[in-house]
């Protein structure tokens, strides 16, 4: 029988692929890099914080920063101005009501209660930025 392989014939070899991680959706590629600036005691807390939850720095960083409520914004000083007039007219009308409960007489005009429920309303629209003194 003759031999059918031919010796001089090429061989190539079989193609690979590149190897390697395959891509991310380009959604999903984070490009952008923010620099954090960190004391060597705090590097050491983040990553101890890291390796407890199983992740790197920069992932649990990025967890606590998306996941977590922050604190509430500082209060403009208008709001803290308002919210201080809108204790003062809280207190006086604690006052009365306390003589009031107490069994004691007490005598309010009606045109000061007006005045009153005017001012608790002004300072209700000045808080939320919708009216009050200019």
């Amino acid at each position: 029988m003759p031999d059918t392989e031919q010796p001089d014939a090429p061989t190539t070899p079989p193609k690979r692929g590149r190897g390697g991680r395959p891509k991310n959706a380009p959604g999903t590629v984070r490009a952008t890099t923010i620099g954090v600036r960190v004391t060597p005691t705090e590097l050491e807390a983040l990553t101890a914080k890291a390796q407890q939850m199983g992740m790197t720095p920069a992932h649990w960083l990025r967890e606590a920063a998306l996941s977590r409520r922050l604190p509430s914004p500082p209060v403009p000083a208008i709001n803290r101005e308002h919210y201080a007039e809108l204790a003062r007219l809280s207190a006086n009308l604690n006052q009365l009501a306390r003589l009031a409960n107490s069994g004691q007489h007490v005598a309010v005009s009606s045109g000061l209660l007006e005045h009153v429920l005017g001012e608790v309303r002004r300072l209700r629209l000045a808080l939320i930025g919708a009216g009050g003194r200019e």
